[in-house]
């Protein structure tokens, strides 16, 4: 494929995930459909489901894609400091729209799809699991958490309240909520003189 056909290629694949994103903020992912995207796009219908199964994975690209680069983790040496710059960074932008409600369209719609379901673990979940472990392994091996500390379930602790939040209250994900979780987590992180 010549480098031409390439660009082209790709400039069209960033055009459908766009005007997925755009009609999902426009209709909802309940409205949302492959044919509706193919029109606004200008392309056929076959073009989309040739790189995407289902409306289900065009929109998980469609998310995801984004927000993939923006998230890893600093290693400054001090995990708290890396804690909250990585978790406000996670907030800021799934917390606020217009990813927000297309975070929980996404959320709500693994919830019935396992390929969704699947698809959103491999490609976000685990990878923002495993980042999050590792820095916390990187913190416990320097000494600055205690020898004993569960990362896996520190992990469950980070971002269960998050969670908690985007998807069951509706409250806002704020900086000041980050502050407030990760002080009660440090109060168990810290190793014991």
């Amino acid at each position: 494929m010549s480098s031409d056909r390439l660009t082209r290629s790709a400039d069209r694949t960033q055009a459908i995930m766009r005007t997925t994103l755009e009609l999902a903020e426009e209709v909802g992912y309940a409205k949302l459909s492959i044919e509706a995207v193919a029109a606004r796009t200008g392309v056929g219908k076959h073009t989309i489901y040739r790189r995407w199964p289902s409306k289900g994975a065009l929109f998980l690209d469609a998310v995801l894609t984004p927000s993939e680069p923006g998230l890893d983790y600093p290693d400054t040496g001090d995990i708290v400091a890396d804690l909250r710059r990585q978790i406000c960074a996670a907030v800021d932008l799934l917390g606020r729209p217009p990813l927000r409600h297309l975070y929980q369209a996404l959320v709500g719609e693994a919830q019935h799809n396992p390929d969704v379901a699947a698809a959103l673990n491999e490609r976000f979940i685990r990878p923002q699991a495993e980042r999050t472990v590792a820095r916390l392994r990187r913190a416990r091996d320097q000494g600055q958490l205690a020898p004993g500390f569960d990362l896996e379930i520190a992990m469950d602790i980070l971002s269960g309240p998050l969670y908690f939040r985007l998807l069951i209250t509706q409250e806002p994900l704020t900086h000041e909520y980050v502050e407030r979780v990760l002080d009660v987590l440090l109060a168990g992180m810290r190793p014991r003189p």
